[in-house]
């Protein structure tokens, strides 16, 4: 691996249908054992970039038209899937998307599908219920019965049953309370903190985000616009104004009598 770097994209340009340019000319990388934050609004294509990593392009009519897409400094550029997951990158797809007629026992019994000793496939089960101690409960449970919040812990305890080197969440607070949210967040930090898990974390909530990251960038329309160390983006006052509601003199920013809100977008 070189200079320290788990994954690293050089002028990746994708396009959906023969003809949607959504990443043009993206690079970006991200350091073994940290945690990275990819922000960006609804459509900047941060999601894109995740199933770029991951070789889940195709499914949905995708493909890598230019650059370079290297894991642990081997080009992984058109890889399978599957072969992906071998290698140790384990993405965590936005809604959760657990198997709900499967119970939570199940569920992370399917994580494991590419090992095959079973004793240490129990240990890592074992492993899970640590750190989420609420899927320990519900074990033998329905994962369609859970609820949002233990949903999204099944769906990143099932990917840690890949053992994997870089794990990718894609929006892991989406629709959920602000309790849940903290306390998920709190538990990514412990996964990379206590087993150096490296994480590329995909977020609107740049607040948390940002409090747990090393790094961070921010994507506007399929390009990186601004990226640096997480505790100065938290700082800067368009990173403050755009993604966390904050105005110059550190008041959050009243929308109710604006009818048209347009971004600076300085660093443009």
């Amino acid at each position: 691996m070189q200079n320290g770097k788990i994954i690293e994209l050089n002028n990746v340009e994708v396009i959906y249908d023969e003809v949607i340019l959504v990443l043009r000319g993206l690079s970006l990388e991200v350091g073994q054992g940290q945690i990275v934050a990819l922000l960006g609004s609804n459509g900047a294509g941060k999601s894109t970039t995740l199933k770029t990593i991951s070789g889940l392009l195709p499914s949905e009519k995708g493909e890598i038209t230019q650059g370079q897409i290297a894991y642990m400094g081997k080009s992984i550029r058109g890889e399978d899937p599957a072969e992906i997951v071998k290698l140790g990158v384990s993405q965590v797809m936005e809604g959760r998307r657990v198997f709900e007629h499967l119970t939570v026992w199940e569920n992370l019994q399917a994580g494991a599908y590419t090992r095959s000793r079973k004793v240490d496939v129990k240990h890592d089960i074992d492993l899970v219920m640590e750190y989420f101690p609420v899927l320990d409960l519900r074990r033998n449970q329905l994962a369609g019965y859970l609820s949002g919040g233990e949903q999204q812990m099944l769906a990143i305890g099932r990917a840690l049953m890949t053992r994997p080197k870089l794990m990718m969440l894609d929006e892991p607070s989406l629709g959920l309370a602000p309790r849940l949210v903290a306390e998920i967040f709190g538990i990514v930090k412990r996964l990379n903190d206590e087993l150096g898990t490296t994480i590329l974390l995909v977020e609107q909530n740049a607040g948390f985000a940002l409090e747990i990251a090393d790094h961070g960038y921010v994507m506007e329309q399929g390009r990186i616009m601004l990226d640096g160390p997480a505790g100065e983006l938290i700082q800067n006052p368009d990173v403050q104004e755009f993604y966390l509601g904050m105005t110059e003199a550190g008041r959050r920013r009243s929308y109710r009598n604006v009818k048209h809100y347009k971004r600076r977008k300085r660093w443009l």
